[in-house]
């Protein structure tokens, strides 16, 4: 500042005739020390004191302009006093928001704001998909804005933050320690990699220190302005094991000839004359100075370097050259003279509000808010021999330009390491929050038959019944038919043995046919036995109504269909039987009705039984019949197409008849004896009758146990084992006499005993 006075003073174009003057007080960080030259400068000119006026405008006061202080707390302590005697207040380092606010309508500040920095720390965090964070600020009214400030901009960002802290700035305070342990304790339970560290430089540096002494691994720490370049910070011991730091600070200019003059003044120093007048001015302002630094006495250029290149040299530089050029048209100075030579400072501050200046030939000017935006710069540090070294890596001007590959990040592969959660789903997914973080969520895939079709839904949709969807879906698809189809390997087996099953029933009904007055033929039953192998390929037939597409009529006459045929095949067989127990044991009884019926019209019984299962079949039918369903929760893609029996006692009765014949025929032949030169038909049909039992207690169990989808299968096979069964054990041995044996086709060998013994009775 002192150096941009003087050559303001010496300069013939700016202010021509007219010597700055200035007074400088050291804030000690201190709102209470801040207060004292702040009263003295609302002081009534040439006074120590403040007038009380109703009307301030020719209120002459102390000084026309103030420059600083630098921090946003002491910022606000002063701009309150100053703002209320109009005059112009210029810092170069306070960068709260709060002080945008109308009740300081005299501040202005050549930094931009903090805004502008969570802007650019946002777009940092979005350039490297950094959306799950902590924040750490410290416990004043810097950190506690920049938090509340870092919260709403990333919520609007679609950036959650794990956890907030605040960290003490009061150092000395005995639980400091404490405090400090409790909030990195929490930031390690988030299990962030970033973590955003809103804080002053002596507070940065304890927490850091906690942070060692506690063990805990490297962190992406990004930084703000007031710590980034911290000599504070930087000469910490093991500072380079703290992670990687990223951080912005105020754009700067060089100021030109800056270290020169600093250099000449440090060699004024040296001279004795320059003390002695030094001293006789301290003598004569007394109190006002503090005490003296002895220290101060042998500072060397060399110790002041770093000092010299600080980022906000500039912007004092700045600060100062605004309140000249505004008092440059404030006294109308032109041509080498200026019109007035006094101002007010509220005239003053007039020509700051729509000021546009220039410093060596670049433009400034002071924006809506009293700021001046010269952008940021983003800086990295870097320990390439243990020793730090800070290296720009970009730039912020309303837009992030940034180097990625200059960041050299602390993980194995140098690259950025994951810091995320999931604030947005892909499709077929909803969102779930995760914790107590409103901002972040684990993404659920939808299950199948369940679909997520809007991002404003926030559970899955199930599909509508006739239609499914796989997983993680976003529609619903039609359902697909499910049945035995005719083209699959199950249906083309099933057809292929019931193609075998219903070839070999008619062969054997030809073969009946041509030898119908044959032994073998006579004995099985003569005319009966081939209304029993039409009934037995009939029932093959009925096994086809089981595969294919079902249709309402389809599954109307499945169950009848089958059960009549078979009976048409059992009732025959059955007067077969029936004729063999009164031969063998009611021999010698008297004649009857029964007897004449069974050996002298053995159909009229025959029919007597397909009556009765007809008569069964038609209530079925029209009382109970079997319905098309379609099962939409069996199969998760299909729809299942089956016939579905309404009442399983009708069902029951149907197939219940046929049982009973089935078992009047096995108790009537399973004990007759035969003589072993005679083939023996009471045990061919027991025989027969034993596999439809066993038929009975193989698919009873296995339909109500597999899948609803195999059923029908089931059934078609225990068509096929029963009429495979039938025909092994009955009719094939016989076709096997007559085609390979015909010299067993015999009286002697087929000998009709029944008509022998009932002949040998009658004599």
């Amino acid at each position: 500042m002192k150096f941009a006075v003087e050559e303001i003073n010496n300069s013939t174009t700016l202010l021509p005739g007219i010597t700055l003057g200035y007074d400088f007080y050291d804030s000690c960080m201190e709102p209470v020390v801040v207060l004292q030259p702040s009263l003295l400068f609302l002081s009534e000119m040439n006074t120590s004191s403040i007038s009380v006026h109703c009307d301030y405008t020719d209120y002459w006061t102390r000084v026309l302009a103030v420059i600083g202080p630098h921090s946003s707390e002491l910022s606000m302590v002063t701009a309150k006093l100053f703002s209320f005697f109009l005059i112009p207040q210029v810092s170069y380092g306070a960068t709260s928001e709060k002080l945008n606010n109308e009740q300081y309508p005299s501040f202005f500040r050549t930094v931009p704001s903090d805004k502008i920095q969570i802007d650019a720390l946002s777009q940092l965090l979005i350039a490297f998909k950094w959306n799950w964070i902590a924040v750490v600020a410290s416990d004043d009214d810097y950190g506690r804005e920049g938090l509340s400030l870092l919260s709403s901009t990333m919520n609007s960002k679609s950036i959650c933050i794990a956890y907030e802290g605040l960290i003490p700035t009061d150092l000395s305070n005995a639980n400091v320690q404490e405090k400090m342990s409790q909030v990195i304790h929490s930031i390690n339970e988030t299990k962030v990699n970033v973590i955003v560290l809103f804080s002053k430089d002596r507070s940065v540096r304890e927490f850091f220190k906690m942070w060692f002494k506690l063990g805990l691994g490297q962190k992406v720490w990004l930084a703000t302005e007031a710590w980034v370049m911290s000599d504070v910070v930087l000469t910490l011991k093991g500072v380079q094991n703290i992670g990687t730091v990223i951080g912005f600070v105020i754009k700067a200019r060089n100021v030109y000839a800056f270290e020169e003059y600093t250099s000449d003044l440090l060699e004024l120093t040296q001279q004795e004359s320059f003390c002695r007048e030094s001293r006789e001015q301290a003598g004569q302002l007394g109190s006002v100075l503090g005490p003296q630094c002895p220290q101060c006495n042998n500072i060397s250029h060399h110790q002041v370097t770093a000092v010299l290149g600080h980022r906000q040299t500039f912007a004092v530089y700045t600060a100062v050259y605004g309140v000249a050029q505004a008092l440059h048209e404030a006294l109308q100075c032109q041509n080498g003279q200026c019109q007035k030579h006094r101002v007010k400072p509220w005239q003053l501050l007039e020509k700051l509000n729509d000021l546009n200046f220039s410093i060596h030939n670049e433009s400034f000017h002071f924006d809506e808010q009293h700021s001046i935006n010269m952008g940021y710069e983003v800086l990295s540090w870097t320990w390439p021999h243990k020793k730090t070294e800070i290296v720009s890596i970009g730039s912020f001007h309303g837009n992030l330009s940034i180097n990625e590959s200059m960041v050299h990040f602390h993980t194995v592969d140098q690259k950025a390491p994951l810091s995320e959660c999931l604030t947005k789903c892909s499709s077929g997914q909803i969102r779930r929050m995760k914790g107590f973080h409103l901002c972040c969520y684990d993404c659920i895939e939808c299950e199948s038959g369940t679909f997520h079709s809007s991002s404003d839904d926030s559970t899955c949709t199930p599909c509508p019944e006739h239609q499914w969807s796989p997983k993680r879906s976003t529609q619903c698809l039609d359902r697909g038919e499910k049945y035995i189809f005719w083209s699959e390997p199950l249906a083309v087996c099933l057809l292929g043995l019931l193609l075998v099953a219903f070839v070999l029933t008619c062969l054997s009904g030809v073969l009946f046919l041509k030898n119908l007055q044959t032994p073998a033929v006579e004995a099985s039953g003569g005319g009966l036995c081939l209304v029993a192998l039409l009934g037995l390929a009939a029932t093959c037939i009925s096994g086809v109504l089981f595969l294919g597409k079902p249709s309402p009529t389809i599954c109307r006459i499945q169950q009848p269909f089958f059960a009549l045929c078979l009976n048409l095949c059992f009732s025959t067989i059955l007067v077969k039987a029936l004729q063999i127990m009164l031969v063998n044991d009611f021999a010698d009884s008297r004649p009857n009705v029964l007897h004449t019926i069974i050996q002298r019209h053995p159909s009229v019984l025959a029919t007597v039984s397909v009556l009765a299962e007809t008569v069964l079949c038609v209530v079925y039918l029209y009382a109970t019949p079997t319905l098309l369903i379609q099962n939409y929760k069996l199969l998760p893609e299909e729809v299942l197409l089956q016939c579905q029996v309404q009442s399983w006692l009708t069902f029951a009765t149907i197939h219940g008849l046929n049982g009973i014949v089935a078992f009047v025929s096995f108790i009537c032949t399973f004990m007759v004896q035969s003589s072993p030169k005679k083939y023996n038909i009471a045990r061919a049909i027991a025989f027969a009758m034993l596999t439809y039992f066993i038929t009975l207690i193989i698919f009873i169990p296995t339909y109500a146990t597999v899948k609803q989808v195999d059923q029908p299968a089931v059934q078609i096979g225990a068509i096929l084992l029963c009429t495979f069964g039938m025909l092994t054990a009955y009719y094939l041995p016989k076709c096997y006499i007559i085609w390979f044996k015909p010299e067993w086709n015999t009286q002697n060998y087929f000998q009709d005993y029944t008509q022998n013994r009932i002949q040998g009775k009658d004599t």
